[in-house]
């Protein structure tokens, strides 16, 4: 009953074409607009040319920024420092992001931070001469093969000691909790809190510390989409406690993922059209058109510079021309600080995503479609549930802080995953990634990344919330928390003076695990439309989890094929199932009892 519960898989996304969409269209004459840039957008363009034969030249991918990638991001340069508003897991249970990266050339003259024997001892030897060209899925697998994830530092106390975490620590009350939230349905659970689901000492368990900075779960998120990550990782039950399963990209996912694909794809002609912003999709009306139709007839652009007032009307022909909308952005209205200043507030109160299109444009969509389109006010109208803060520091000229964090963990850089220190009023993790971590980084500086879920709360030992602190008076609290060498005067003075720190607040980081109903999010196809998708962390898949790159991928993919009637093996890779495994299932057992 129990293996039966935690490693059952949920209800599979159909591949049947509802019967709206139009038989027969011409690969060659279909035109495609795509609303953002971020990985779903830009995975759909993939797909258009790859599977379904839509010339490159006849994609055009709107970005109102200047950067490409959505969340993917990584940016900065030598004299400014770096930032990384945010990263997301990969894994091999990432079956349709793994072959798309299979399919995208490298950009990398030879694998980064890997030897000519890690290549030919995984690719082979005509990929280490340089005789076979290599993909971005390529490097990945010989970075990760070099530089294998077995944290030996998860959780830290509030002494500065690491803690035993081979142990769950589950009451049997915690267990019957678990129990009961992986058997009942979703229907269930409905608009459940995850605190409403456990006890009190469920949250102060290593499992719990691991599993939420992990993910980036917090108590007031959906009981739902909790449950969905417990089926859906079941295979990462028994080495949560390393993150052994946690595969890396060689440098951070914008260089590594988002710049080889668009590379490729601008390549290969697609047009990436940026500094225009699309400020409304106009749907066809009239008599002849049944109520509930979805077929885009314009969308109306509005270019940088231009009074908002000033829109460009592109018309949009519904027998040949597709649309995929980024429907919601977790990024929405970040701010950045830097070392001396925190990350700006929202002014004055206003919401925080009236001026993204991203949000906009599905707002005017779900008013005019309220019963197929979703809901966008589910996921911006609680703000003080769904934010928080990361910090990412550039040391110039110095390795202290390195130095002492491999001593502590145990772990040279990039073998090691999140430390999180569980008594930190801001429930603060760091990670150091190998180096370097950005392609332009000088050899003379080293870049790690930090975030905090509890941006609200004071700080140990800065008495200021996480939300009013510069980015020094972050890392000064996360020296607080390493204690022992960190805080030795020579130590400490020496990591301040060499360090440049950029907080980041994200106000909409984890609005994708707020409580919601069923019907908050869309279909990626909603029912009636003829020509338009949602490519986002906000549509429906029930089958899989949400705050993962897969997820935007299996939305790309899933739109594609069924806008263009593709045939089965087109559709998205069913979600990786280890619930066959006889050895998985004894360890997931064992690691739920301890």
């Amino acid at each position: 009953m129990l293996t039966r519960h935690f490693l059952s898989s949920h209800q599979a996304t159909s591949r049947a074409v509802p019967d709206d969409i139009p038989a027969g269209r011409d690969p060659a004459s279909t035109r495609t607009f795509m609303v953002g840039s971020g990985i779903a957008s830009m995975a759909a363009a993939a797909y258009l040319i790859r599977d379904a034969g839509v010339p490159p030249a006849n994609i055009t991918i709107y970005e109102e920024a200047h950067i490409l990638g959505g969340a993917l991001d990584g940016a900065g340069d030598k004299d400014r420092g770096y930032v990384i508003r945010g990263g997301r897991m990969l894994n091999l249970s990432y079956l349709n992001l793994y072959e798309l990266l299979a399919w995208v050339p490298s950009i990398e003259p030879v694998p980064p931070g890997v030897s000519a024997a890690t290549v030919e001892a995984v690719l082979g030897a005509d990929y280490a001469t340089g005789d076979k060209p290599r993909s971005v899925f390529d490097d990945m697998k010989c970075f990760n093969h070099e530089h294998k994830t077995h944290a030996q530092a998860r959780v830290v106390d509030k002494d500065g000691k690491i803690i035993d975490v081979t142990h769950m620590g589950f009451s049997n009350a915690d267990r019957v909790d678990l129990l009961s939230v992986l058997s009942v349905t979703e229907a269930e659970l409905g608009t459940k809190r995850i605190d409403q689901c456990f006890g009190e000492h469920f949250f102060t368990t290593p499992f719990w510390y691991m599993w939420c900075s992990m993910f980036a779960f917090e108590p007031w998120h959906s009981a739902v989409e909790f449950k969905r990550y417990l089926h859906r990782f079941s295979h990462e039950f028994a080495r949560i406690d390393t993150l052994a399963g946690v595969d890396r990209t060689p440098f951070n996912q914008y260089d590594s993922i988002v710049l080889p694909l668009a590379t490729h794809l601008r390549n290969l002609g697609v047009v990436f059209a940026k500094g225009v912003q699309v400020d409304r999709v106009e749907f066809a009306r009239g008599p002849t058109v049944e109520p509930h139709t979805m077929t885009v007839r314009a969308l109306h652009l509005i270019h940088e510079g231009a009074d908002k007032n000033e829109t460009e009307e592109l018309a949009i022909d519904a027998a040949t021309d597709l649309v995929f909308v980024t429907n919601g952005s977790m990024t929405s209205a970040a701010t950045l600080g830097s070392t001396d200043k925190p990350a700006p507030e929202i002014p004055n109160g206003a919401p925080a995503h009236a001026a993204d299109g991203a949000w906009k444009v599905w707002q005017q969509i779900a008013h005019e479609f309220p019963t197929v389109a979703g809901n966008p006010a589910a996921f911006t109208s609680r703000e003080h549930e769904s934010n928080w803060m990361s910090f990412t520091t550039t040391f110039t000229d110095d390795t202290t802080f390195f130095d002492l964090v491999e001593q502590f963990s145990g772990n040279e850089a990039g073998t090691g995953a999140l430390i999180t220190f569980k008594d930190s009023n801001w429930l603060m993790s760091i990670v150091l990634a190998y180096q370097p971590h950005f392609r332009n980084q000088p050899a003379n500086m080293q870049v790690f990344w930090a975030y905090g879920l509890f941006s609200d709360r004071k700080g140990n030992y800065i008495q200021k919330t996480m939300r009013e602190c510069t980015g020094r008076e972050m890392l000064e609290e996360l020296l607080f928390h390493l204690k022992g060498a960190f805080v030795e005067p020579a130590n400490r003075d020496r990591i301040l003076a060499s360090a440049s720190v950029v907080p980041a607040y994200m106000p909409f980081i984890t609005s994708q695990f707020l409580t919601r109903t069923a019907e908050d999010r869309p279909q990626v196809v909603p029912r009636g439309s003829t020509n338009l998708a949602f490519v986002s962390q906000y549509v429906e898949m029930p089958d899989d989890v949400v705050f993962t790159v897969e997820y935007s991928v299996r939305a790309a993919r899933l739109a594609v094929a069924t806008l263009m009637r593709l045939p089965a093996d087109k559709f998205p890779i069913p979600v990786y199932s280890a619930g066959k495994s006889p050895a998985l299932i004894v360890k997931s057992l064992a690691t739920f009892m301890s």
